[in-house]
């Protein structure tokens, strides 16, 4: 479980330092010309400063004589609390701002002021994020929206099944949605209550009540995310992307494939078990093997059959979703230790299962999670669908909360 909060806390120290340092620069700017940089430290020789920016973009940074050289905090905003240093104590790695005028080449900034974030405190705070995450956190499948009243209704797994969690928010509450196109969370943007609906995930962290039923949110991330099932009707791996034909809507889906992609394929004794047991059952099928009831299953996405024709989710769930039962821990686990393939492993005709990012417009999509192997499974359900947390992204195991 500790990976899969691992998976959103590992950018969002990152994300703290460019608000930090966007603070800054909005702070400092008086109106006068100027230019500034914001970027990872690439090189560093003498007085000159080659940062990467997020953006991808190099920007050189000299060094003034005279120049303001600070460290502060990850998060800091106000420079009263930086801390001087010297410019040989900036290493590979630091986040920096750079602020100055603007050099001849259009590319350099000839900087007067230097504010550093340490990779190390970046590190730490990482760490201090995760094990906040871990401890205050809790996620699960958004089953209702109340938009005027603050509050959101989680369905989430546990070891004794499903349970109902009412997550509580505020003026104060930070709340971050994943981009429909990117399964980053350094991509994740501002949002709002509204803009969450149900079916989607959705990870809450704050003060929980005594029996663990309530909680009070400083902080919400939420996306939607898709479930696609289906034969491969094509593949180009020197583009990175390969067309599903989706049993749910009929339609062939474009899925991208990304470097945070996860591509494995099932055995083929597992995915017969896992058939069989589908086939046996009368519901999911978790990932040791063992059955699991739908009713369970469903609970965690109202209107499982209209999810699965919007792409929310799809029908019956390949596994469950959460820490200690028998569904998408187990599932996840599964999968981690099934051989990884590339898209140039995958043919035409192979079945695959597969989570996505919601895409935009009816265009294509960017694989999370896809599983190949799975002919027994769909065999078995044509409509069952992975069912796992989206919050893997980055790696590791999907989970439904802290528990």
């Amino acid at each position: 479980m500790k990976t899969m909060w691992k998976g959103i806390v590992y950018l969002s120290a990152v994300a703290i330092a460019l608000l930090a340092f966007a603070g800054m620069a909005a702070a400092q700017a008086s109106g006068a010309a100027g230019s500034s940089a914001i970027g990872s430290v690439q090189t560093i020789s003498g007085t000159n400063i080659s940062l990467k920016t997020d953006a991808g973009a190099v920007v050189n940074v000299s060094v003034q004589d005279g120049a303001r050289v600070v460290r502060i905090e990850p998060g800091e905003t106000n420079l009263k609390n930086a801390t001087p240093i010297q410019l040989t104590d900036i290493q590979t790695g630091d986040r920096v701002l750079a602020r100055g005028t603007p050099g001849t080449d259009g590319h350099t900034v000839m900087a007067n002021s230097v504010v550093a974030i340490k990779k190390a405190d970046v590190a730490s705070k990482q760490q201090q994020d995760l094990q906040d995450w871990q401890r205050r956190g809790v996620g699960g499948l958004v089953a209702s929206v109340d938009a005027a009243a603050g509050t959101v209704t989680l369905k989430v797994a546990s070891a004794g099944g499903t349970r109902t969690v009412t997550v509580h928010t505020s003026s104060a509450t930070k709340i971050l949605r994943y981009a429909p196109d990117s399964v980053k969370f350094d991509d994740a943007k501002p949002s709002a209550l509204d803009a969450v609906t149900p079916g989607d995930q959705l990870l809450a962290r704050g003060t929980r009540s005594a029996d663990g039923n309530e909680v009070t949110a400083d902080a919400i991330v939420s996306g939607a995310f898709r479930n696609l099932s289906g034969a491969i009707t094509s593949v180009n791996a020197s583009e990175g992307v390969l067309t599903v034909s989706d049993i749910a809507t009929k339609k062939p889906v474009t899925v991208k494939i990304t470097a945070d992609s996860q591509m494995h394929k099932l055995a083929p004794q597992m995915a017969t078990m896992l058939g069989a047991r589908m086939k046996a059952g009368a519901g999911t099928v978790g990932a040791n093997g063992s059955n699991t009831t739908s009713g369970a299953a469903n609970s965690a996405a109202p209107d499982a059959t209209a999810q699965g024709a919007s792409g929310r989710g799809a029908g019956r769930g390949f596994g469950g979703g959460g820490r200690g039962g028998s569904g998408s821990g187990d599932l996840s686990q599964i999968i981690a230790r099934s051989p990884a393939v590339t898209l140039a492993d995958l043919q035409k005709g192979d079945e695959v299962m597969i989570v996505s990012t919601s895409g935009m417009g009816g265009g294509p999509v960017s694989a999370i999670t896809l599983v190949a192997g799975v002919e027994p499974i769909l065999e078995a359900s044509p409509t069952a669908s992975m069912n796992l947390p989206a919050w893997n992204v980055g790696g590791g195991d999907a989970g439904g909360g802290s528990e």
